[in-house]
């Protein structure tokens, strides 16, 4: 339980770290019994334990104290307001984060990034403990080592909480998850709390761009490039011009968009948004397996990239070149059809059904772009999608393909922890489970290993890969077959190009 001591503990850790001073230190105190509605501190437990401990921990004790004392209830909303409240005090204003960020920058990059990554852990704002629970393993496959996470890092809702949102008023405020007006925002029952989230401003291309971390990080330094306005997703010469002039500006860094349409989009249209970080993914390690030249662009290497998705990559140290190669690529696609092989531009009504998922890098002192054809076509065989995952995986992976899993690092449903479990049981002897939507991967795997000689939860984590291996084959718009090369290439023709 929390005492006095961990007042006066935290109160240093604010002054170490935010932008207080030790003459500030009894407005300090008196800040956090305000946050925590205690207002004589004899009101806390008076036995003193001076342990060190980190703040998340000393702020845990606190919150755990205003629950007993009646001043917040036991649900999620209050816990995690009640927190960012608390951990605003030991992060600086935005305006001194700004500052911090761009002198480091002076120095380098990563070390801007590096200062910013380090406070947004400190000041739990990246969700730490969270998202060590995630599983996470790799299975190599014929297109490199694919990465596979099972998502347990977001906090599951009580029945109470799940009622008290049912029952929330309803707020424009902020419009969405990612603006700009989050920075700082307190929270209600159904937005989240961000006391303690700040916001580093960016010019990037002449615009307002802001940059933050993600609270729960799918990969390394994983951030979001958010435009200030709350305007719509959109792919066009924009994006690539925004992309790369971002990777000019962070050049350790890789960044790249959801695509801009549903079913083939990412969780989040409404705002035009970017997401980058210090990662190597899969897909960026694969190598071009066919070298093509672009006649109007004789300055960039082009190439189709060996993955289980439509992949170009293109190549070149000019980056106008670059961007103008680039957006020819995705008009060019805009546009094409191939009957042979269900690929249509527009449906009968107009709607448009192609774009691309765009990825930009910078390495060995060339620019790169990685395009990725998409297509959003419905079908009655396929009504979730004809470039989405089948329905024989969606045991696996039903949602959309955005760019994480684009770039072969599979997000996967919380639910499979259990599922997964179950399976394995039953691969084992346990003849008594009840697998569901597992049962016939379930009975394959028993007719095709010896579990008396294997163990079943790697060949289970295996198999995972493979089914993930298989999404992506069917979010493919040209198979991995002859047939699908064969269109490939008819659609590399029309770019003006010539395989070499």
């Amino acid at each position: 339980m929390a005492n006095a001591s961990h007042v006066y503990q935290f109160a240093d850790d604010i002054i170490a770290h935010g932008d207080y001073e030790p003459a500030d230190r009894i407005y300090v105190v008196n800040q956090i019994l305000s946050r925590i509605k205690a207002d004589d501190i004899a009101l806390l437990d008076t036995e003193y334990d001076m342990q060190p401990q980190a703040p998340i921990e000393i702020v845990n004790l606190l919150i755990e104290d205003a629950i007993k004392r009646g001043v917040i209830e036991d649900i999620l909303s209050a816990r995690e307001q009640l927190e960012a409240s608390l951990m605003d005090l030991i992060t600086p204003k935005s305006s001194s984060v700004n500052r911090e960020f761009y002198q480091r920058y002076q120095l380098s990059p990563e070390a801007a990034t590096d200062y910013f990554y380090q406070l947004s852990h400190l000041n739990h704002y990246i969700k730490e403990e969270a998202i060590a629970k995630n599983i996470v393993y790799q299975v190599p496959t014929v297109y490199g080592d694919f990465e596979i996470t099972i998502n347990l890092s977001k906090p599951e809702k009580d029945a109470k909480q799940i009622e008290r949102e049912k029952n929330a008023p309803t707020s424009s405020y902020p419009k969405c998850a990612i603006c700009m007006e989050n920075e700082g925002y307190y929270g209600t029952m159904t937005s989240a709390a961000r006391s303690n989230h700040r916001i580093v401003q960016m010019q990037i291309n002449g615009e307002e761009w802001g940059f933050q971390y993600s609270p729960y990080q799918y990969f390394n330094e994983h951030s979001i490039l958010l435009s200030r306005e709350h305007t719509p997703m959109l792919i066009n010469q924009v994006t690539f011009e925004n992309l790369l002039d971002f990777v000019k500006q962070f050049p350790h860094y890789t960044i790249g968009s959801n695509a801009d349409i549903p079913v083939v989009g990412g969780s989040i249209l409404s705002h035009n948004h970017y997401q980058a970080g210090r990662h190597d993914f899969p897909m960026a390690l694969a190598p071009i397996e066919r070298v093509f030249e672009l006649a109007d662009f004789p300055t960039v290497q082009a190439g189709i990239v060996k993955w289980p998705m439509s992949v170009i990559r293109l190549t070149a140290t000019d980056t106008d070149e670059l961007i103008a190669a680039s957006e020819w690529t995705r008009r060019q696609w805009q546009g094409y059809s191939d009957a042979h092989v269900q690929v249509k531009a527009y449906s009968d009504t107009g709607e448009r059904h192609h774009t691309v998922t765009p990825i930009a890098r910078y390495r060995n002192g060339h620019y790169e772009m990685d395009i990725v054809l998409r297509d959003n076509q419905r079908t009655p065989e396929f009504p979730d999608g004809l470039f989405h995952p089948h329905q024989d995986v969606q045991h696996i992976k039903k949602e959309n393909i955005g760019l994480i899993e684009v770039m072969g690092t599979a997000i996967l449903p919380g639910r499979l922890k259990k599922e997964l479990q179950d399976v394995i049981a039953f691969l084992n002897g346990d003849e008594t489970m009840d697998l569901g939507v597992h049962e016939s991967w379930a009975q394959e795997m028993k007719v095709e290993y010896d579990f008396d000689t294997q163990d079943a939860e790697t060949i289970v984590r295996q198999e995972v890969g493979y089914k993930f291996e298989r999404v992506l084959q069917d979010a493919g718009v040209f198979k991995r077959n002859e047939v699908g090369q064969a269109a490939f290439q008819r659609f590399i023709a029309t770019l003006n190009a010539s395989l070499i």
